[in-house]
Parts: C-alpha cells; sequence; structure tokens
C-alpha cells in the first residue's frame, strides 16, 4: 500500500482479499471462525498477507486468534500496528 493508510483503506483492502480467497461477500463484522469460513492455515495466511501488504510484525500477543476474528478485528489491529488513527466509532 503506497497511498496514505486510513483506517477505511486498511478494511476496504481487507475485505477485497478476503472476499477473493473465500469467493464470497465477507461482512466486516462476520466472525471468520465461527462462519467456517477461515481455517488454521487460512488463519496463517492471513497473519502472512497482513505483514506484507501492510508493513507490519504480528508478533507475541497480537497472534492471538481475536485479533482476526473479523476484517475489522484485523483492521483495528493494523491500524494500531501502524499507528493510524482510527474513527470514534470504531
Amino acid at each position: 500500500m503506497d497511498q496514505s493508510v486510513t483506517a477505511e483503506g486498511i478494511e476496504q483492502a481487507i475485505t477485497q482479499f478476503v472476499s477473493g480467497r473465500v469467493k464470497a461477500e465477507v461482512p466486516a463484522d462476520e466472525d471468520l471462525f465461527a462462519s467456517g469460513l477461515v481455517s488454521s492455515m487460512f488463519a496463517m495466511e492471513l497473519v502472512v498477507h497482513l505483514e506484507q501488504a501492510f508493513s507490519v510484525q504480528i508478533l507475541g500477543d497480537d497472534l492471538k486468534r481475536d485479533n482476526f476474528r473479523t476484517v475489522q478485528a484485523m483492521t483495528a489491529l493494523v491500524a494500531r500496528l501502524r499507528g493510524v488513527e482510527q474513527p470514534a466509532d470504531a
């Protein structure tokens, strides 16, 4: 991502990636694990994708499942790691 990174842009990029991989529309608040859309193998792909796409390192406590449960959770994680300001309603 070369352009200025915003929480909205992060969410759009993650939604596009996940939707493309599962070949279905994925609401930002959908529990990807409970819905069966994400396997443990795909969860690892998500970690690698987020690290590469957003130039972040996801280590230690950040590797917990709750950070990858929804597109919103992944957006919040990436935004926090990048120091991106999030909307007040996030």
